[in-house]
C-alpha cells in the first residue's frame, strides 16, 4: 500500500476514546449552562446585597466603577475563580489584527514566610497595561511608544477557560492607547450601540412610546466552518500558512448533488460538535443550531440572539473553542473564507436587530405592516442607511479571503442590496404611490396530505443571493465572512442606521405629529423614494443584475483595494465623527491598518505558493517523467514535459512578481493593488498549471492531499 493510501486509511478511522455518558438534564445539576461565568446570577449571589445593588445601578447607569465597588466585585471575582482552579487572570482584548489577545497574570504573590496568597485588587480589574507597540495602530502609536490600557468592560460576563493543566480567568476589556484612541474593535462597538440607542428612544417618543429608556441592537450569526482530518492539514503547507489551499485541482465529485447539505451528521463530526457546544455552554454561548452546510465538509453553528457587544465577545470565543476542541478528535477547524477553489465558500451570515428595553423589536412587523407605523419607520432608516453608506458596508466585508468568496455560491456579490420580501414591497410601494394600505389577508400553505398540518404562509420568500435580506423580524447581513470578527460590520450598521434614525425624526418633528400615521406614512415615503434603488427581490448572482445594478448608480466594489477607501470617505467621516464613535485619526488607522495586511497576507499566499511549486510540484512532475521516460511513452512524456516546462515559467514570474519593483510604496493602497494586479494574478498562472498536472502525475509522486480526500474521508 502506498503511503498516501495509508494515509487515507488511517485518517478514516476514529474510536471515540471512552466519550462522554449522556446524563439526566432534568436534573439541575447536570445542567452547565453559564458554570464558567461570572453571571449576575453568581454576582447576586457572591456578593453583598448592598454591593451587588450598587453594581447593577452603576451599570444601568453606563458609569464607571469607583474603587471600593471595584475592590469588593474583584475579590468575589477572585474566590469564584479559584474555586474553578483558576491561577492567573487577564484581560482579554480585541487588538485590530481581527484576533483576540491576552497576558497572563497570577493571582498568586510570595508572602515573607516562604509560602504565597492569592490577591485581585479592584485596580487590577478595571484596568491593565499590555505591551501596545507591536499591534497594529495604523500610525496611532509608534513602535517605542509602547503604553497601552486595557479597561473592564462589566456588560459583557467574565469567566473560566478550562485547561488540562488549570484554569484560567478571562476578563472582556476594551483596548486604548496611552492618548486614548482606541486600537481595538471592541470601543467603538460600544460607542455605536450608544449612539443608535439615543436617536431611537428620541425617535420612539415621538412615535408615542414613553416608557422604553433603552434601545439595544442584537446579533445573531451562523458561522460555517470546514472540519478536514489533521493528517491532511498538515501535509498542506498552504493550509499552515495561509488558511486555504493554493493548490488543488477539483474533484470528480464536489457538491454537484446537495447531498451532503442538511445530511446526516458524521458520527467523528458530531461528537466533536457535542463537546464544543457543551464547552460553549459553560461560557454562555447560546448555541441553538448544527447542521451540515452544502460543501463536503462543511458546517454550520448558531447561538440564539445576544447584544452586539456580547454577542461579538461570544463569536470570537466560539471560533476559539471550535479550534481547540478539533484537535481533539483528530481534526482541524477551517476558517478561511474559501479554502477550497471551486468549493462553496464559508460565511458568518449576520442578523441584526434593534429592541427596547420593554421588550419591544423595532423590526417586528404588527399584525399587518401598512398599519405599524413604527415598524415602517425604522424599517425605511435602515433602508435609508444601507443605500448612503452602501460602500462603507461592503468595506465591513472585506479581506483577501472573501475576493474569492463573494459572488461565488451560497455568498452574496460584492454590490450591496436589500430584499423585503413581496410583501414588505408591496407596502412600501402602496405608501410612495399614495394608493392606500397593501394588506395581504393572512394564508396557510395546504400540502395536499390529511396527515400533514396546514403551515402558515409568509409574506415573502427567501433569497439567498441578497448580501442584506429582510427575514421577518431582522435585516441578515449574509456577506460577513467566516473568519471576521462582527464588530466593525455591527459598529458600522449602528452608526449609519443611528444617522438615518436622527435625519427621519428630524423630518417627523418638522411635519409634527396631531396626525402621527399620516406623518410617519409622509416621511417613510420621502426616505423610500430617495433609497428604492437599493432595494432588488432578484437574482442578485446574474450578469443582467450587475448591468442593472449599474444603471441604478449602486457601487460594485468587487476587491478589497477598491472597497477600503470607503472607510475613510468624507461621508464615513461625517458620520461616525458626528455620533463620537470614530475619530478622522482612528478610521484612517483602521484603513491603513487593514490595507497593509491585505498586501502582506497576498505576499504570503504568493511566497508560499512559489516555494510549494519550486520544492514539491515540480521535483514529483520531474518524478514523474523519469518513470515515464524508464516506460519508453513519448506521448505521454511530451504532455507531461509540456506542462513542466510550462509550470517552470510561470513560477519564475511569481518569483519575479514577488520581488516588489523600485519606485512601488512598501504600504498604502498602491501596494495592495499590485499584490492583487501581479502576484495573486501570477500565483493563479502557477496553480491553473499545477491542478492540471495533479490530474495526470502518478498518484502516488503527488505531494500534496487532493480535494477528493480532504473533503470526503472524515
Amino acid at each position: 500500500m502506498t503511503p498516501i493510501r495509508q494515509k487515507n486509511v488511517t485518517a478514516a478511522q476514529w474510536a471515540p476514546n471512552g466519550g462522554v455518558e449522556p446524563s439526566d438534564l432534568t436534573r439541575d445539576e447536570n445542567v452547565v449552562f453559564g458554570s464558567n461565568v461570572f453571571s449576575v446570577a453568581v454576582q447576586r449571589e457572591r456578593l453583598p446585597e448592598v454591593v451587588f445593588t450598587r453594581l447593577q445601578a452603576t451599570l444601568d447607569r453606563g458609569e464607571a466603577l469607583d474603587v471600593e465597588l471595584a475592590d469588593a466585585v474583584a475579590e468575589a471575582m477572585k474566590e469564584w475563580a479559584l474555586e474553578r482552579g483558576a491561577t492567573h487572570f487577564t484581560h482579554v482584548f480585541q487588538p485590530l489584527t481581527g484576533l483576540t489577545a491576552e497576558k497572563h497574570d497570577s493571582f498568586f504573590e510570595p508572602t515573607s514566610d516562604g509560602g504565597s496568597i492569592a490577591k485581585f485588587k479592584g485596580s487590577e480589574l478595571i484596568q491593565g497595561e499590555p505591551d501596545a507597540s507591536s499591534f497594529p495602530t495604523g500610525g496611532i502609536r509608534a513602535t517605542f511608544e509602547a503604553r497601552g490600557y486595557t479597561a473592564w468592560d462589566p456588560t459583557s460576563p467574565a469567566f473560566v477557560l478550562d485547561n488540562p493543566n488549570g484554569s484560567l480567568l478571562c476578563i472582556p476589556t476594551a483596548f486604548a492607547s496611552w492618548t486614548g484612541e482606541a486600537l481595538d474593535a471592541k470601543i467603538p462597538l460600544l460607542r455605536s450601540m450608544d449612539a443608535l440607542s439615543k436617536t431611537a428612544v428620541k425617535a420612539l417618543r415621538l412615535l408615542g412610546d414613553e416608557e422604553s429608556q433603552r434601545v439595544t441592537t442584537t446579533v445573531g450569526p451562523e458561522q460555517e466552518y470546514f472540519l478536514i482530518d489533521e493528517q491532511y492539514y498538515f501535509a498542506r503547507p498552504d493550509l499552515v500558512t495561509t488558511g486555504r489551499t493554493l493548490f488543488g485541482a477539483q474533484p470528480a465529485k464536489g457538491h454537484e448533488l446537495d447531498d451532503h447539505y442538511f445530511g446526516a451528521i458524521p458520527e467523528r463530526v458530531l461528537a466533536c460538535m457535542l463537546e464544543t457546544e457543551m464547552e460553549l455552554a459553560k461560557l454562555g454561548v447560546p448555541i441553538k443550531t448544527r447542521h451540515n452546510e452544502v460543501a463536503p465538509a462543511q458546517y454550520e453553528i448558531a447561538p440564539i440572539f445576544e447584544n452586539s457587544n456580547v454577542g461579538s465577545d461570544h463569536q470570537q470565543l466560539l471560533m476559539q473553542v471550535m479550534q481547540n476542541v478539533a484537535r481533539k478528535y483528530g481534526l482541524v477547524c477551517l476558517l478561511h473564507e474559501k479554502p477550497f477553489a471551486g468549493v462553496n465558500g464559508s460565511g458568518k451570515h449576520n442578523n441584526w436587530s434593534m429592541g427596547t428595553d420593554t421588550g419591544h423589536n423595532l423590526l417586528e412587523p404588527g399584525d399587518t405592516p401598512a398599519e405599524n407605523y413604527s415598524f415602517l419607520f425604522f424599517c425605511a432608516a435602515v433602508l435609508q442607511a444601507v443605500n448612503q453608506h452602501q460602500g462603507l458596508l461592503r468595506a465591513t466585508v472585506a479581506n483577501i479571503g472573501q475576493d474569492h468568496r463573494l459572488g461565488a455560491n451560497e455568498a452574496p456579490p460584492a454590490i450591496i442590496s436589500i430584499y423585503l420580501g413581496s410583501q414588505l414591497e408591496q407596502v412600501f410601494e402602496a405608501i410612495a404611490s399614495g394608493t392606500g394600505e397593501a394588506v395581504i389577508p393572512e394564508a396557510v400553505l395546504d400540502l395536499g396530505a390529511e396527515v400533514l398540518p396546514p403551515l402558515a404562509l409568509h409574506g415573502g420568500d427567501r433569497n439567498r443571493t441578497s448580501p442584506f435580506a429582510f427575514t421577518g423580524n431582522k435585516f441578515e447581513f449574509r456577506a460577513l465572512g467566516s473568519s471576521m470578527s462582527l464588530a466593525f460590520a455591527n459598529t458600522v450598521l449602528n452608526t449609519i442606521v443611528a444617522e438615518a434614525i436622527d435625519d427621519l425624526t428630524g423630518k417627523l418633528e418638522a411635519i409634527g405629529t396631531d396626525d402621527l400615521p399620516a406623518a410617519v406614512a409622509a416621511v417613510v415615503k420621502e426616505s423610500y423614494l430617495a433609497n428604492q434603488q437599493i432595494c432588488f427581490s432578484g437574482d442578485n448572482y446574474s450578469a443582467e443584475w450587475e448591468e442593472e445594478a449599474e444603471r441604478r448608480g449602486l457601487k460594485n466594489l468587487r476587491t478589497t483595494p477598491e472597497a477600503l477607501p470607503e472607510v475613510i470617505s468624507p461621508s464615513t467621516i461625517e458620520a461616525f465623527e458626528e455620533y463620537d464613535v470614530l475619530s478622522e485619526r482612528e478610521l484612517e488607522a483602521r484603513y491603513d491598518v487593514w490595507v497593509e495586511q491585505y498586501a502582506i497576507n497576498a505576499n504570503i499566499e504568493a511566497e508560499t505558493a512559489a516555494s510549494m511549486a519550486r520544492t514539491m510540484i515540480i521535483p514529483a512532475t520531474l518524478r514523474h517523467l523519469a518513470l515515464i521516460d524508464a516506460g519508453g511513452s513519448g506521448v505521454l512524456a511530451s504532455e507531461s514535459r509540456e506542462l513542466l516546462d510550462d509550470l517552470i515559467e510561470k513560477t519564475k514570474a511569481l518569483e519575479s512578481a514577488n520581488l516588489y519593483p523600485d519606485g512601488i510604496e512598501d504600504d498604502g493602497l498602491e501596494l495592495a493593488a499590485y499584490a492583487r494586479d501581479q502576484q495573486l494574478t501570477a500565483m493563479h498562472e502557477v496553480r491553473v498549471v499545477a491542478d492540471q498536472l495533479e490530474k495526470i502525475v502518478a498518484d502516488d509522486l503527488w505531494p500534496l492531499p487532493k480535494y477528493s480526500e480532504m473533503l470526503f474521508i472524515k
